[in-house]
């Protein structure tokens, strides 16, 4: 049986490409290239251009290649650009996530892993902050994605398919092995961005707010390294297949980092210095989001292997470090 990924040309999707090709699966990458490149898809994936809202070409790839399972990243993700552009996020994440889905449906799919966000909870009351919490996105993309995941509860109801929607923290880090990293052209990623100064690519950071009710007034987060996060989805496919029911899990580590903090690793790893300027808050963010992240591995046994802010900062880096002659040679 085969695993068709969306989005598999991007950041997450790429790594989860590569977790599934290393367990031997047989993998088809449906990605448009709105924010993905076509050389982040590894060899021995089949590589697909297209949209998810084009049914007629998802039906076609599910029945060609008997695919047992959906593993769905493609969306769009900034938050601020999603207060500025809500029925563009209400598109591309709610509506053609309800096509892939009646496509799913259509095709007798069993399995869906859905790429879902701690932005579902908008600005906790407490953290960290665990799967029961009230959820009161505070922004459209929050919105978009918890829409697609009532959704899939639904669908799950009346039809044969049985899905895992992982809540994911901040993601951010490389392939340990140097085979992909985030790429994204104007990232937004605070790991990115900063990675980007230390080495000269960017003329400074800016640090958006400093006056958040937390010890350093600066926004705090749980980061995940991509690498685990990719793991976890592979751990849910496997426990989908074993006949697991649905679940919704956070995808964390449960440890909170400032953005002063990250900036500092940032520093230490590179052993170099970059500007640092101070700038006003962003619409949409929270002061501080961390998971409580215990049934994860209560559910399916995943455990985090690289759960350390220095080597999630390391590995980002030396991916950035070698992205100009990924970009030199597409």
């Amino acid at each position: 049986m085969g695993v068709l990924v969306t989005g598999g040309a991007g950041f997450i999707g790429s790594h989860m490409v590569l977790e599934l090709l290393d367990a031997g699966e047989d993998v088809v990458v449906l990605d448009n290239l709105s924010t993905g490149f076509r050389w982040a898809v590894p060899d021995g994936a089949q590589f697909v251009e297209g949209d998810i809202g084009d049914q007629a070409l998802v039906r076609r790839l599910l029945k060609d290649n008997a695919i047992d399972a959906i593993v769905h990243f493609a969306g769009s993700i900034v938050v601020p650009e999603s207060v500025a552009d809500p029925l563009g996020y209400y598109l591309n994440n709610t509506c053609k996530s309800r096509a892939l889905i009646a496509s799913a449906v259509e095709g007798n799919i069993p399995h869906f892993i859905f790429s879902s966000t701690a932005a579902v909870y908008g600005m906790p009351k407490q953290n960290p902050v665990d799967e029961d919490a009230v959820l009161e996105p505070i922004s459209p993309y929050g919105t978009s994605k918890l829409m697609t995941e009532l959704m899939l509860r639904d669908t799950a109801i009346a039809h044969d398919l049985r899905y895992v929607a992982l809540r994911y923290f901040n993601v951010a880090g490389a392939d340990p092995k140097g085979r992909s990293g985030q790429s994204t052209k104007r990232a937004t990623h605070l790991i990115k961005v900063a990675c980007e100064a230390v080495l000269g690519k960017r003329p400074h950071l800016e640090v958006f707010g400093t006056d958040y009710p937390t010890p350093d007034g600066t926004c705090i987060r749980d980061y995940i390294h991509v690498t685990d996060l990719a793991r976890a989805h592979l751990d849910a496919l496997r426990y989908l297949r074993a006949g697991g029911k649905s679940e919704v899990l956070n995808c964390g580590y449960g440890d909170g980092f400032s953005v002063l903090d990250v900036i500092g690793s940032v520093k230490r790893v590179a052993q170099n210095d970059f500007p640092v300027r101070l700038a006003e808050r962003r619409p949409g963010d929270p002061a501080a989001i961390v998971a409580k992240a215990g049934r994860i591995g209560e559910v399916f046994g995943w455990k985090p292997r690289l759960n350390d802010l220095d080597t999630i900062v390391g590995h980002a880096l030396a991916w950035e470090k070698r992205l100009k002659d990924y970009r030199a040679a597409s």
